[in-house]
This record gives C-alpha cells, sequence and structure tokens, in this order.
C-alpha cells in the first residue's frame, strides 16, 4: 500500500511567528498602497477607484460597452454593488445603460464621451502615481520578485476555487 503524497496535502498547521509578520506586513503594506493610490485618483481626476475599474474594463472591451453581469465578473464585484455604483455613474454621465436586447432582465453597459474624457483624463495621472508610489520603490530584481508572488498566489487561489 503507497503513502499519500504529503507535498499535495494543505498543511494543518499554524503559520509561524516569522511567516505571520511576513503575512501582515504585506497586507497591511498593500492595503496603505491601495490606500494612497486611491486617495490620488480621486484628488486627481475625481474618480474612485470603482469608478476607474469600471471605466478601465468598458475602454478595453469591444465597441467600449458589455453586459453588467460579464462587468461584475470582469471586476470582481457582487452584481448588486455594480447595479449601485453604475446608478451613480450614469447620474454622472461617465456610463450608459440601455436594456440588453437579449435579455430584458440584463443590460448593456456603454462607456459615454464624457466617461471616455474622465478616463483619459485621469489615466496618466494615476500611472505616473504608480510608478512614484510602486515601481520606483522598488529594484528590477524586486519587481520580478513581486511579479513572481503575485503569480504564484494568483495561481494557487484560482486551484482552490
Amino acid at each position: 500500500m503507497t503513502q499519500p503524497d504529503s507535498t499535495h496535502r494543505p498543511s494543518r498547521r499554524s503559520p509561524t511567528a516569522d511567516e505571520l509578520r511576513t503575512w501582515r506586513t504585506f497586507i497591511e503594506t498593500a492595503d496603505e498602497l491601495r490606500s494612497a493610490l486611491t486617495a490620488r485618483l480621486q484628488s486627481e481626476s475625481s474618480l474612485s477607484s470603482g469608478d476607474y475599474a469600471v471605466l478601465l474594463a468598458l475602454a478595453e472591451a469591444d465597441d467600449q460597452h458589455m453586459r453588467s453581469s460579464e462587468l461584475a465578473v470582469h471586476i470582481g464585484w457582487e452584481r448588486s454593488r455594480l447595479s449601485h455604483h453604475l446608478g451613480r455613474m450614469e447620474r454622472r454621465e461617465l456610463i450608459r445603460r440601455d436594456e440588453c436586447a437579449t435579455d430584458s432582465r440584463g443590460a448593456e453597459i456603454t462607456l459615454t464621451h464624457v466617461g471616455t474624457n474622465a478616463f483619459r483624463q485621469a489615466t496618466a495621472p494615476h500611472l505616473h502615481a504608480i510608478r512614484e508610489l510602486f515601481v520606483d520603490a522598488l529594484t528590477p530584481g524586486q519587481l520580478a520578485a513581486a511579479r513572481d508572488i503575485a503569480d504564484a498566489l494568483h495561481a494557487h487561489l484560482a486551484g482552490a476555487e
């Protein structure tokens, strides 16, 4: 009888004190970075990070529109959260919601000219903030390591689903 391969079994032991320090530093720093980028985006463009995520997804989509359900999956939001957010964006004329021709329950979300202009004006300052707050803080080797870490975590989480 063969023994199960322990390398493929999830560990049931708790993280060590050093592992917990690493985890905590990682999470706290990621939160600080996200907060700083969000504050900069808001102050420089009057867009929230949620606005920017929606506008980016629509700007990259074919014909600059997506089904609302597809948009929710693309940006990783609950449909109800997205619906409320889209209402606020629609009132600011950043997007337009139209009934979906193939599904009366769905909506097509389209980037408007106002939304396109807001996205374009926000992009350069946002990219500069990313460079200043993230890229410039790291060496090329650290950037490569950060990418490797993010890829490993992403693959691990995708496998856990």
